[in-house]
């Protein structure tokens, strides 16, 4: 009989993306998605370690498991991602009855470490040092007809102090250009319509490249060689570093056409102090200063920033710095944090930690006044036609106001009525005319102004899924990437927890 999987996921993108990559591998090897989440024989948790309540969340999870996994032996729990990256055999001495754990570095092994941990009746605990296998090498169940991860780099080359990630993702490994296009090609051939480019930090994409052939320009290259892809009408981004983020950059991104008017660039503070003491390579004023270009370069960027609130000896004033800057950027959105002290980060070990109580009440300020700006901003929006490319499961009462949903450009979130018009998919592109603004979203209540089905509305439609073709790592270089070859299309995705 044929075993059943779920897989649970926490955290970023990347985490999302190498979901992707796990629910491939496991189906590559025999097995099919649960029809029902929790009858599943397999349960995979994909984990993030960058949060402080990350260790409890997961261990709660598990714990609600147990039941099942004594009155079944034959479920099996894997636990992945950073978590188990950096707490390895704590995992399965806290929670004995998980089956599997594996890292970052060794997301291929999972099927094997399934079958052994079958086969020898004990748990299986393999966590790599080093990458063994480019996750994009690997097959890939995709979550969406329309919309496609596509990985350019793993692992990060900064020091920040607060920031957990590098030792648990490795430094920084960039794939092929040609491999990168290869899988955007190929999944522009099977309808996609946008594809994300994921990166710890993406513009200092080619600092993995060899000597020889190391190119500061290469993001921006990539960026303009996917312009030349055929079928693909929407490029996006995710994460750049104000370090690098150059003029060339911004310069791709404005004469692109497929290249989207939206950024997002981590603040992280505005105190130049906090900055100093983040080991965040900026400060302010550059910060700044790079805002201003791009809306030079691109005058309706949508612009969103994270920001961490009460950092180890964050001062009132420093606080205050921080509104400032928020104030003078105008985000259309900001992913807000209060500080969370994880062992074995610099940060960690620092005097002065505030205490709760007090970055709460900043947090609470940064938070109104973010409200603001992000309301201002949308209600700017009111009266443009704008172009959405149709979602699902992005407006949770979509069903109650017989709404649809759809991405601007900008990436901006609309609610949209379709007013009679027929026939609507996700994946499909529509124009709407905006009426109404919220500080999280837009609405267009005004009918849909035109409507064009897409091969992405087909596939969605029909159940399929991209498979986009897994691609090899090697030597860098620009130029045509070989044709991909065919490959199966997938039936449905895997969900999702975040």
């Amino acid at each position: 009989m044929t075993r059943s999987y779920t897989v649970r996921t926490y955290g970023c993108q990347m985490n999302v993306h190498d979901s992707e990559r796990m629910a491939g591998l496991l189906e590559d090897a025999g097995y099919a998605r649960a029809q029902d989440p929790d009858t599943a024989d397999v349960v995979v948790f994909n984990t993030c370690a960058v949060r402080e309540n990350a260790d409890n969340k997961l261990y709660g999870n598990l714990g609600h498991l147990r039941p099942r996994k004594d009155a079944n032996p034959d479920m099996q729990i894997a636990v992945g991602g950073c978590l188990a990256q950096k707490d390895r055999d704590t995992i399965t001495r806290r929670a004995p009855w998980v089956d599997v754990v594996f890292g970052t570095h060794n997301v291929h092994a999972l099927p094997t470490l399934l079958e052994r941990a079958r086969h020898n009746e004990t748990a299986q605990v393999e966590i790599a040092e080093a990458l063994e296998v480019f996750p994009s090498t690997l097959p890939a169940r995709r979550e969406s007809a329309y919309a496609g991860w596509v990985s350019i780099s793993v692992g990060c080359n900064n020091t920040c102090t607060f920031c957990i990630v590098p030792a648990l993702r490795g430094k920084e490994r960039d794939r092929r250009p040609g491999d990168v296009l290869a899988e955007v090609q190929a999944l522009a051939a099977d309808g996609v319509l946008e594809v994300t480019l994921l990166g710890q930090n993406v513009n200092a994409y080619g600092s993995d490249f060899s000597d020889d052939t190391a190119d500061k320009s290469a993001f921006s290259k990539l960026l303009r060689a996917c312009g030349g892809v055929e079928g693909l009408e929407r490029v996006r981004f995710t994460s750049p570093h104000p370090r690098d983020f150059t003029a060339d950059v911004i310069a791709a991104m404005a004469e692109t056409p497929n290249v989207c008017p939206q950024l997002h660039m981590p603040l992280q503070s505005g105190s130049d102090d906090v900055l100093r003491r983040m080991r965040r390579s900026y400060r302010s004023e550059r910060f700044l200063k790079i805002l201003s270009d791009v809306r030079a370069s691109i005058p309706h960027a949508a612009i969103s920033t994270d920001i961490i609130v009460g950092f180890p000896g964050e001062t009132e004033e420093d606080f205050r710095a921080t509104l400032d800057v928020v104030a003078e950027s105008r985000f259309s959105q900001a992913f807000t944090f209060q500080y969370s002290k994880r062992p074995g980060t610099p940060a960690a070990d620092l005097p002065d930690q505030l205490p709760k109580q007090v970055v709460q009440e900043r947090y609470e300020r940064l938070v109104a006044l973010q409200e603001e700006i992000s309301w201002s901003e949308n209600r700017a929006q009111i009266g443009r036609e704008v172009e959405l490319l149709v979602s699902t499961g992005e407006g949770r009462k979509d069903g109650a106001t017989r709404r649809l949903t759809g991405r601007a450009r900008d990436g901006r979130l609309v609610h949209f009525a379709p007013d009679g018009a027929a026939g609507i998919r996700p994946g499909d592109v529509v124009t709407v005319e905006i009426d109404h603004a919220a500080p999280h979203h837009l609405v267009a209540d005004g009918g849909v102004r035109t409507h064009r089905r897409t091969r992405a509305g087909d596939a969605a439609e029909a159940g399929t899924r991209p498979a986009g073709a897994p691609t090899t790592l090697g030597l860098p270089g620009f130029g045509t990437p070989p044709p991909a070859p065919p490959q199966p299309e997938p039936a449905c995705a895997v969900p999702s927890e975040r």
